[in-house]
């Protein structure tokens, strides 16, 4: 009598019902990289520069419109985020890589004050509301600190606001610690009061104190003042 054939067990590098992808059971894993750090700067600097409206926050334009470029002659430095072309006010830039990141990461949380103009007079229940977070397209707002404020004495606008002469402005300062795309602009819209004019006057302990507009000054940054930078 014959004997009965014993199935064959499969390989472990079989593929099909057994292996139903296709790979090596026992494939060597996929080292992972480790991310690299930013290699530290010799001289770390600030550029605190007041732009002006019209500004594009980048050193290159095809189309040869302003930039950074225009205004500021200073090599290595890079903008340590953004401010929208119709937008004016405190801009930073940095020489240094890890400053720059912990100037845009949101987790730090760092507030940044804009005084805005807007169309009307907002009520305080209006203001109530922007305080607690409204809800825009991309979701809730954090809460914000928002205040009726006497108009800033600060430089004309070129070209100026178009305000109509029926309608009354305000001015607001607000105090966000988030960075949305054009997110004070949509605050102001959702309660009905289109922001005329918006200018960013502090981000963390840096401000537009003392510098003109189309200005900048450098800042030879020690230890101490990169600790304490995206403190308010």
């Amino acid at each position: 009598m014959s004997r009965p054939t014993l199935p064959k067990k499969p390989s472990p590098l079989t593929t099909g019902r057994d292996n139903p992808r296709g790979k090596r059971a026992f494939a060597k894993p996929r080292s992972i990289r480790k991310p690299t750090s930013k290699p530290l700067v010799a001289n770390p600097v600030m550029v605190l520069f007041n732009k002006p409206f019209d500004v594009l926050c980048q050193f290159t334009d095809e189309a040869g419109r302003k930039t950074l470029k225009d205004f500021i002659p200073v090599p290595g430095v890079y903008a340590a985020g953004r401010l929208d072309r119709d937008s004016e006010g405190l801009l930073l830039l940095t020489n240094d890589g890890k400053l720059q990141s912990k100037l845009t990461e949101p987790k730090q949380q760092t507030f940044k004050t804009y005084w805005v103009q807007v169309e009307g007079e907002p009520s305080q229940a209006a203001i109530d509301a922007l305080c607690e977070g409204v809800e825009l397209k991309d979701g809730m707002t954090l809460p914000a600190k928002v205040s009726l404020m006497a108009p800033p004495d600060v430089w004309p606008r070129t070209p100026p606001v178009r305000e109509r002469q029926s309608i009354p402005t305000a001015w607001l300062e607000v105090q966000i610690c988030e960075g949305r795309n054009r997110q004070v602009r949509r605050m102001t819209a959702h309660i009905g009061h289109p922001t005329l004019r918006l200018i960013r006057y502090k981000i963390g302990q840096w401000s537009l104190d003392d510098l003109n507009n189309g200005e900048y000054k450098i800042i030879n940054l020690t230890p101490v003042a990169i600790a304490q930078t995206g403190k308010a």
